[in-house]
């Protein structure tokens, strides 16, 4: 087999290949048997006619197409293997020459992952934000468990930020009533949503059965930039009553008998919370500044197609409802155009990271055992909500499992890198990155995983 490379840019090449008929006798022998359990030929058994007659009643041509589907995957991989083609994305092959009992010649371009130079990590210095757990921030955390256990009671004071109201919309436009800005009955929270901007300000200070009127600009809908006279009417209102922090709580609450009990358990809740977090940032700013020193070509139809996927991933989710789509955009006060650049950009990013830690594991060149596979493979159907067998035989049904294992690797390269790198918070302390990032895997892949759990729960 002879094969030849053409590069047509940094992240796409075109490979012909020449394959001899001499190497190609399993597939002969195997295009023959295939086509003879098709075929039914009077005088033999089907699959037993001699080669000579399925020529002279079929042709070569069925046979050559057999041969040429037959050798073409098998011949690509071993030809991207032997000019070390760092091939990202599906090829476009095309049989250019078949010369029968001569030889078969095609060629396949394809896109390739660009030379990418990794910084010396070493060298690589980041600030992350300090670990702070203060009484506030534990009072803090105790007290939305309070409001967990709080009872809604009516008030006939005036209402303030955090109360809650049973109220009545009346919207109009130049004297017209907008349907879509009024309402009856509607439960709101003051301070927890911006629903109409100045509704917050019309309604503190406000007692049960009392009106008031503000103006806001429409924001959505035939009337969207027009001002807009709205009345508002407190059919009742209600403040969230909590209970006292005292050790009859935290036994209501807890595992805990005393307060004291259940406020060390929020700390150390908070600590590990605020750890994870420090993880997540450390990580977040040493590839961010790893690529600022790293620029590198993108195939553009890996990113076009990765921003396919998540234009057809959100689109899913509305029963691929164009319409649906156009009103989310117009409430989120974004245009197609703007979403469409910004899942560009996304995707780009995203592409960009991808092959950047792909040169950063073949440098680090990590192992990756069966059990952290498994283990990866167990949070990766625990964060989806899946039954772990169940995605297993997605994951091998569709062919998966090799990304899994990619991604273990790019994780625990990335890890070994960040270990080397100096990190500071913005308080001035040194942060050892060891206890996060450090060489025993264990730890690696915890604090990749709680790293990654955190990334999930921000976005």
């Amino acid at each position: 087999m002879k094969t030849s490379v053409e590069k047509l840019s940094d992240t796409r090449a075109k490979l012909t290949v020449n394959v001899p008929f001499e190497e190609l006798g399993p597939e002969i022998d195997q295009a023959y048997a295939t086509i003879a359990q098709q075929v039914t030929i009077p005088g033999f058994r089907k699959g037993k006619a001699p080669r000579q007659l399925i020529d002279a009643r079929f042709g070569r041509g069925p046979i050559l197409e057999q041969i040429v589907n037959d050798m073409l995957p098998t011949r690509y991989e071993a030809a991207c293997q032997e000019n070390d083609l760092k091939v990202i994305g599906q090829p476009q092959i095309d049989i250019t020459k078949i010369e029968d009992n001569e030889f078969v010649e095609f060629t396949a371009e394809v896109d390739v992952r660009p030379e990418i130079e990794v910084p010396d990590f070493s060298k690589i210095k980041v600030e992350v934000p300090a670990i702070k757990v203060d009484e506030e921030a534990i009072d803090e955390e105790l007290d939305k468990l309070r409001e967990r256990f709080g009872e809604l009671k009516d008030t006939a004071r005036k209402m303030k930020t955090g109360d809650f109201a049973i109220i009545d919309l009346d919207a109009t436009v130049d004297g017209e009533k907008v349907d879509e800005a009024s309402t009856e009955g509607l439960s709101y929270q003051i301070g927890s949503d911006d629903l109409i901007k100045g509704l917050d300000t019309a309604l503190r200070g406000m007692k049960t059965g009392e009106d008031n009127e503000f103006t806001a600009e429409m924001q959505h809908g035939e009337h969207k930039g027009k001002e807009a006279t709205i009345k508002v009417h407190v059919q009742q209102s209600k403040e969230r009553k909590l209970p006292e922090l005292d050790d009859d709580f935290a036994q209501l609450a807890s595992e805990f008998d005393t307060v004291e009990e259940l406020r060390e358990s929020t700390k150390s809740q908070l600590e590990e919370s605020k750890k994870a977090q420090q993880a997540a940032d450390i990580r977040d700013e040493v590839l961010k500044a790893a690529l600022e020193q790293s620029k590198f070509a993108l195939p553009e139809s890996i990113v076009e197609e990765q921003a396919h996927n998540q234009l057809h991933q959100l689109l899913g989710q509305m029963a691929h409802d164009e319409n649906a789509l156009a009103q989310l955009l117009e409430a989120q006060g974004t245009t197609r155009e703007e979403f469409d650049k910004q899942t560009h950009e996304q995707a780009e990013e995203s592409v960009r990271t991808q092959l950047f830690l792909d040169a950063v594991a073949e440098q680090e060149n990590p192992d990756v055992s069966q059990q952290e596979l498994t283990d990866h493979i167990l949070f990766t159907a625990q964060s989806y909500g899946m039954d772990p067998n169940q995605f297993v035989a997605q994951l091998q049904q569709s062919g998966q499992i090799a990304n899994l294992f990619a991604d273990v690797r790019r994780g625990k390269a990335l890890a070994a890198a960040i270990s080397r790198t100096t990190v500071t918070d913005d308080e001035g302390n040194s942060v050892d990155p060891d206890q996060y990032f450090g060489e025993e895997e264990e730890e690696a892949t915890e604090a990749t995983e709680a790293a990654e759990a955190t990334e999930a729960a921000d976005k």
